[in-house]
């Protein structure tokens, strides 16, 4: 499949800048579609773009492949193309889990060490409420997984879209930015404690998001 997309990258820059910008809209938007078998996916994008560099050829506008809504064609194509969840996804998701809390954890023990460096009045021990961590990890999790759905569907309704291209990273910059900022915000610290209490040197973080790294790099090696 490596192969497809390198070949892909290659044959897309043959394309003029009018059907460049049709097929790389087509491809992100199909690309990004959920539970497709990425090797069909690819093998499909292929052959358009085959079929697209023929019509360039022989100066015939793209219309004649994609119609007049290369939105509804791509979603017809995507219709076609096998669902399956691969074993590449979960590990995706499994990364992006463990790189999400390595670097959560890492810089918050670096920042307290640097601080009680800095000023020697600073705590560098906290105690922590095992339910509140539990619930704050999994609801963090959940914000993360909400923002990357809510982005992925963003880039595809922004595919074919010629609006303003400013508004757009505005509106994207608040509603994946400023809202999930706030929600962590509110989180972290209005939730109230509860369950077990562990004392723990915070420079135990620093290893642990270490670890939780080297568990990410794993499981991208796996995919």
């Amino acid at each position: 499949m490596e192969m497809l997309i390198e070949e892909n990258n290659q044959k897309r820059e043959l394309l003029n800048e009018k059907n460049k910008q049709i097929y790389e809209d087509i491809l992100v938007y199909v690309r990004l579609s959920f539970s497709k078998s990425e090797q069909e996916t690819e093998e499909i994008l292929m052959e358009l773009l085959d079929h697209l560099l023929i019509l360039q050829k022989e100066d015939r506008d793209a219309s004649e492949l994609f119609g007049d809504n290369p939105r509804g064609y791509a979603d017809e194509i995507i219709g076609e193309l096998p669902k399956t969840v691969t074993k590449k996804s979960l590990c995706l998701f499994g990364m992006g889990v463990c790189y999400f809390f390595a670097t959560s954890t890492f810089f918050q023990g670096f920042l307290v060490m640097l601080l009680s460096f800095l000023f020697d009045h600073i705590q560098t021990s906290r105690t922590y409420s095992l339910g509140t961590v539990l619930v704050n990890s999994f609801s963090s999790v959940v914000i993360a997984a909400i923002v990357i759905y809510g982005m992925i569907r963003y880039l595809r309704w922004s595919c074919f879209n010629s609006g303003s291209k400013v508004s757009e990273r505005i509106f994207a910059g608040v509603i994946f930015g400023i809202i999930p900022f706030g929600l962590f915000i509110v989180l972290f610290y209005f939730m109230p404690s509860f369950g077990v209490m562990i004392n723990l040197e915070v420079y135990w973080l620093m290893p642990i998001g270490v670890i939780l790294f080297f568990v990410g790099q794993w499981l991208r090696k796996k995919a």
